[in-house]
């Protein structure tokens, strides 16, 4: 009996078997137990078949998958409390900005499209217990004849502004605001051999006007450490590695939400290739000139704005 196309190409599609066991990952899945955290058993699922589906995509090798493997066990190596190298190839990925977005959203969401400042990824540097100054403290530590202070002196800069509410626009007093810069050769204090404990680092209350204000640097670029794995990987993909200038923040407040954010020289010429990818335009920012004063060329204002919780 003669066997028609139709026949045919339904036997042939039955014939063709999967290039790898097609029931594996529905196994792996499964083996989640009843009594699983509540939120890993709602997220594994995905996790897994994304994974499983990337490794047999691209016929990922035991020798690949071995050096993710080494480099995520030396990454974890160098991170400690001054450098976290684990988060910095989470963010050459990417990865960190993302999630940073995905929260912002489900923020906003949450609290009706209240908008606060903008979020920005904290980075590698953070370092909790920097020193809790008063207003218009310096956090330029470096003494004024070392080469150090040299180098950073014409970019000395007054920083100051307000912390307010989102939704009633009434300053927040007693805000913390948490700040921390790079110096002028592109190293955060932990890094610089040459730069004293806690340089360029600072914690300030804002007064009953929500103010706060202060003395430190206008940023400069640095590019993103290449003695580790997240600079190998940089160096692999051909990318380069500069970060623009920034200043990092965490203002918190009781009764408010917290936001982790940067600033952004909008003078710097990184700002549409960032490393990381945190740049976002509502964070970018102008120094300007400062006039009759001796401790600073330059003058920065950027005001937070918080959601109440």
């Amino acid at each position: 009996m003669a066997v028609t196309r139709k026949e045919e190409e339904t036997n042939g599609a039955s014939s063709v078997k999967p290039k790898y066991d097609p029931d594996f990952t529905d196994k792996v899945i499964a083996a989640t137990g009843p009594n699983a955290h509540p939120r890993l058993k709602q997220i594994m699922p995905s996790l897994l078949r994304h994974l499983h589906d990337f490794a047999r995509e691209v016929d990922l090798t035991c020798a690949e998958w071995m050096a993710a493997v080494d480099l995520i066990n030396e990454a974890g190596r160098m991170s400690d409390d001054k450098r976290n190298e684990t988060g910095l190839v989470c963010d050459i990925l990417g990865l960190e900005s993302l999630v940073d977005e995905i929260t912002s959203k489900l923020l906003l969401n949450a609290k009706g499209g209240s908008i606060a400042t903008p979020s920005a990824i904290l980075g590698p540097f953070y370092r909790e217990g920097a020193p809790l100054l008063p207003n218009e403290s310096n956090i330029l530590l470096a003494a004024p004849d070392s080469e150090w202070y040299k180098q950073a002196e014409p970019l000395r800069a007054h920083i100051s502004g307000r912390v307010v509410s989102v939704s009633t626009g009434k300053p927040v007093a007693n805000a913390m605001v948490d700040l921390w810069l790079a110096g002028p050769n592109g190293l955060y204090e932990q890094q610089d051999p040459t730069a004293p404990e806690m340089n360029l680092r600072g914690r300030f209350l804002t007064d009953d006007d929500g103010r706060y204000a202060l003395y430190a640097l206008r940023p400069t670029a640095y590019p993103v450490p290449l003695d580790g794995p997240a600079g190998q990987m940089l160096q692999l993909l051909d990318r380069q590695a500069y970060r623009p200038a920034h200043i990092h923040f965490v203002v918190t407040a009781e009764g408010y939400g917290a936001v982790t954010t940067q600033v952004f020289d909008d003078k710097d010429v990184h700002l549409e290739d960032d490393s990381v990818f945190a740049v976002k335009d509502e964070l970018i920012v102008q120094f300007k000139p400062r006039e009759g004063d001796p401790k600073a060329h330059w003058t920065l204002t950027y005001d937070f704005a918080l959601c109440e919780v």
